[in-house]
C-alpha cells in the first residue's frame, strides 16, 4: 500500500511540474515567413487576396485535386474554400481584405481557427515588394497542446515557404512577359 501511496504522489509531482512549466510557454505562437518578389503590387495582391488566383500559385489549390472545393466568388470578404485532409474537413475564409492586407482564418473540425496574415511591403530597391505571411495559432491552457506549439513553426514554416516561393516564381514569370 506503501508502495502505490508513493507512486501516485510521484505521478501527481509530475503531472503538477509539467502543467507548471506549460504556464510559461506563450498561448499564441506567430510564425513569420517572408520574400521579396519582383512585380506590381497591385498584381501581387490581387494573386494573394482572390482564392480562384490560388491556383496560380499554392501548392495545395494548383494540385489536381478533386476534394477542394471554392466557394462562389465574389471577391470580397467571406470567399470560402472547403477541402478534406485525412478524416478532417477544412474550411478557409478571408476575414479582411484591403491593401496591403489580407487576413484568412483556417479552421479543422475540433480545432480552434489558424489565423493567417499576408502583408505586403515596398522594398527600398524600386519594383520589389515583400510578401510576409504570418501563422498565428491561439492556444488553450492544456500543457500537451503547449508543448505541441513548440513543434508547430517546423509543421507550418516549410509550406508557407514553399507556397511563397511559388507565388514569387509565378509573378516574376508575369513581369517578365
Amino acid at each position: 500500500m506503501k508502495f502505490l501511496k508513493a507512486i501516485s504522489i510521484v505521478v501527481f509531482g509530475l503531472c503538477a511540474i509539467i502543467t507548471l512549466l506549460s504556464l510559461l510557454i506563450p498561448n499564441k505562437i506567430i510564425t513569420a515567413k517572408a520574400i521579396t518578389v519582383q512585380g506590381d503590387s497591385t498584381v501581387l495582391f490581387l494573386q494573394i487576396s482572390d482564392l480562384k488566383n490560388w491556383k496560380n500559385w499554392h501548392p495545395y489549390f494548383s494540385a489536381d485535386t478533386s476534394l477542394l472545393k471554392l466557394g462562389a466568388s465574389t471577391n470580397k470578404v467571406n470567399d470560402t474554400a472547403v477541402w478534406m485532409q485525412g478524416l478532417k474537413k477544412y474550411r478557409l475564409h478571408i476575414v479582411k481584405k484591403s491593401y496591403p492586407l489580407v487576413q484568412i482564418n483556417i479552421e479543422a473540425d475540433g480545432e480552434q481557427a489558424v489565423e493567417n496574415i499576408f502583408t505586403l511591403m515596398p522594398v527600398v530597391e524600386q519594383g520589389n515588394m515583400q510578401v510576409q505571411w504570418q501563422t498565428i495559432l491561439h492556444l488553450k491552457w492544456y500543457p500537451w497542446e503547449k508543448f505541441s506549439g513548440i513543434f508547430v513553426e517546423k509543421m507550418a514554416g516549410a509550406g508557407n515557404e514553399a507556397a511563397l516561393q511559388s507565388l514569387k516564381n509565378y509573378i516574376e514569370k508575369l513581369t517578365i512577359k
